[in-house]
């Protein structure tokens, strides 16, 4: 809590963090009451334990839904896709992230979660596209699961049948794709054939060679969320997502970010020209009805207008 300028008090924070002390985001003079309640507020939301539970036992018990987050093109400020992000309906515990059952799970486990994200974000296309819109959905996937799961006929078994399918995006993170980038090019070749492409999702958290990433062809990159949180007021974050916008405008790809939570970063990453946002400031994850209830609002809005 200090006058300082909000570039010192970040750094004080990640040095705090490094030491292990649990550091919540600082806070600028002046304030008010309500500001410090939020940060206590949020600190013991933190310091709850997560439950844990097995993901072979949520399997078996068909506890695992696939919720979407909407992904806003900023420049024409319209729904232009969804991520598909993996939630745990537990009877007890009730709706669970995956903090709660990824870790500690067999790589048998986490092969069969792809394949069931995958599938399901393939045939809930044709009930979202009913609403009128063609939504390019994204799930994430693991280089492990990309390279062990047979995905050139699971897709072609599972996709949709419509012409109009724009495809289906697997996410993979930047630190992931540079133990192999050779690999991931060939994997991304086999499956752009059967309308799959990638995102380098996580971008600049490995600061991985520029150079490298030339052999892939990826249709997104997506800033980092460390960056993209307090890039509307601090000048160092604000230059390196302008810098990861531009270099993917340079590989012909769509910049994406990630983690947007206020305005005031919503409206930097705008100026610097980014083409798509994600963060609760502008949709938070929804199961797939209510997603599609949304896509219905929005089309009678528009055949109103």
């Amino acid at each position: 809590m200090s006058g300082s300028n909000v570039g010192l008090l970040e750094d004080v924070r990640r040095v705090g963090a490094r030491h292990g002390l649990n550091m919540s985001s600082p806070l600028t003079k002046p304030f008010r009451t309500e500001a410090i309640r939020e940060i206590i507020n949020s600190a013991r939301l933190a310091e709850r334990p997560l439950p844990v539970v097995d993901l072979d036992e949520a399997f078996a018990n068909n506890w695992l839904e696939l919720w979407y987050q909407p992904k806003i093109d900023l420049r024409n400020k319209t729904l232009c896709g969804a991520e598909g992000l993996i939630r745990c309906r537990h009877p007890v515990h009730g709706l669970l992230s995956p903090g709660s059952f990824l870790p500690g799970a067999s790589e048998h486990s986490h092969l069969m979660l792809t394949e069931r994200v995958i599938i399901t974000a393939l045939t809930d296309w044709d009930e979202i596209a009913k609403t009128g819109l063609d939504l390019h959905t994204a799930v994430n996937a693991s280089v492990g699961a990309l390279t062990n799961l047979q995905l050139p006929a699971l897709i072609r078994e599972h996709r949709p049948k419509s012409e109009r399918w724009p495809g289906l995006i697997l996410e993979v993170t930047e630190s992931e794709v540079i133990k192999d980038v050779s690999l991931m090019h060939e994997i991304s070749t086999q499956l752009r054939i059967c309308g799959i492409t990638f995102a380098v999702d996580d971008f600049g958290e490995g600061f991985s060679s520029f150079a490298r990433l030339r052999e892939l062809r990826f249709a997104e990159l997506k800033l980092d969320q460390s960056f993209v949180k307090g890039c509307g007021t601090d000048a160092r974050n604000a230059g390196l997502c302008e810098a990861i916008i531009n270099l993917a405008h340079n590989f012909d790809a769509v910049a994406v970010a990630e983690g947007l939570e206020n305005a005031t970063d919503l409206q930097a990453v705008h100026r610097m020209g980014c083409d798509i946002g994600q963060g609760f400031i502008l949709a938070r994850p929804m199961p797939k009805k209510k997603l599609i209830e949304l896509l219905l609002q929005r089309a009678a809005r528009e055949r109103g207008s």
